[in-house]
C-alpha cells in the first residue's frame, strides 16, 4: 500500500516534517509515485519544474555543465533528500540534472502546495532557508577543495564521502557504485587521472576493486592522503 505522507518516515528527513497535518493531507491527495529506473533522468538543466521529487529510496547525481560541456556532479542525493526545491521555490529554471545512480522510488509533489506552505508556515519557511543555507556552505566547501587540493587528496575525500553517507555492502565494498568517469566528474579532473589515481591508491593497498566496485581497506592511509601525506 503506498504511503501517505502523514505516516511517511521519509520527510523526517527534510523541510516537509515542519508542516502541518492539514497541509500533508492535500500533498498527500496530490503527490504522484513514481519509479525511476537507473540512468534515467529526473529533470535536466534549464527545465521549468512544476513540482519537486522527494526521493523515498535511491540514489542520484546532480550535475552541472560546464562552458566545455563537461558534466561537474555537484552532489550525490539520496532517499529524504527534495530535488528541484530550491528552482520551484524561486520559480526559476533548474541549475543543475538530476539523473538516477539505481533504480529509485521518488513521490513527485505539484509546486502549488510547497508554495502555499512557504507563504502560510513560518517553520516549513524557516526550514527552507536553513537547509539552503547549509547547500551553500558545500558549494563553498566544494570551492575550496577544488582550489586548494590535490587530485589524490580530492578522489581520496570522494572515496571516504562515499563510504560514509552510503555505507558498505556485505562484501564490504562501498554501497554506492559510480563508474570511473562519475568519479572524475565529482572530483573534477579528467577520467584518466582519475584512474591513475585509483591504480596508484589500489597499488598501495589502500583500497581493493572488483570491476566498478571499490573497498577501502586502509583507512588510516586513505585519512593521511586526504590531509596531503
Amino acid at each position: 500500500m503506498e504511503s501517505r505522507c502523514e505516516n511517511c518516515i521519509i520527510r523526517e528527513l527534510n523541510a516537509l516534517k515542519t508542516l502541518k497535518k492539514d497541509e500533508l493531507k492535500l500533498i498527500a491527495d496530490s503527490k504522484v509515485s513514481k519509479t525511476i529506473k537507473k540512468g534515467d533522468t529526473l529533470f535536466s538543466e534549464g527545465e521549468k519544474l512544476n513540482g519537486v521529487f522527494c526521493v523515498r529510496s535511491g540514489v542520484s547525481k546532480l550535475s552541472k555543465m560546464s562552458d566545455n560541456g563537461k558534466d561537474q556532479i555537484i552532489k550525490i542525493s539520496s532517499s529524504g533528500e527534495v530535488l528541484g526545491q530550491r528552482s520551484v521555490i524561486t520559480d526559476e529554471v533548474t541549475n543543475l540534472s538530476a539523473v538516477a545512480l539505481n533504480d529509485m522510488e521518488v513521490c513527485y509533489i505539484p509546486k502549488k502546495h510547497l508554495q502555499d506552505s512557504v507563504n502560510n508556515n513560518v517553520d516549513f519557511t524557516k526550514a527552507i532557508l536553513l537547509h539552503m543555507a547549509n547547500e551553500l556552505k558545500y558549494a563553498d566547501n566544494i570551492i575550496v577543495n577544488m582550489a586548494q587540493k590535490t587530485v589524490k587528496q580530492r578522489v581520496a575525500e570522494t572515496l571516504k564521502y562515499l563510504e560514509d553517507n552510503f555505507g558498505i555492502d556485505c562484501d564490504g565494498f562501498i554501497a554506492v557504485i559510480l563508474t570511473r568517469e562519475d568519479i572524475a566528474n565529482v572530483v573534477g579532473t579528467a577520467k584518466e587521472a582519475c584512474i591513475r589515481t585509483l591504480s596508484a591508491f589500489r597499488k598501495e593497498e589502500v583500497i581493493s576493486t572488483e570491476g566498478k566496485r571499490i573497498k577501502i581497506i586502509n583507512k588510516k592511509a586513505l585519512y593521511r592522503l586526504i590531509e596531503g601525506f
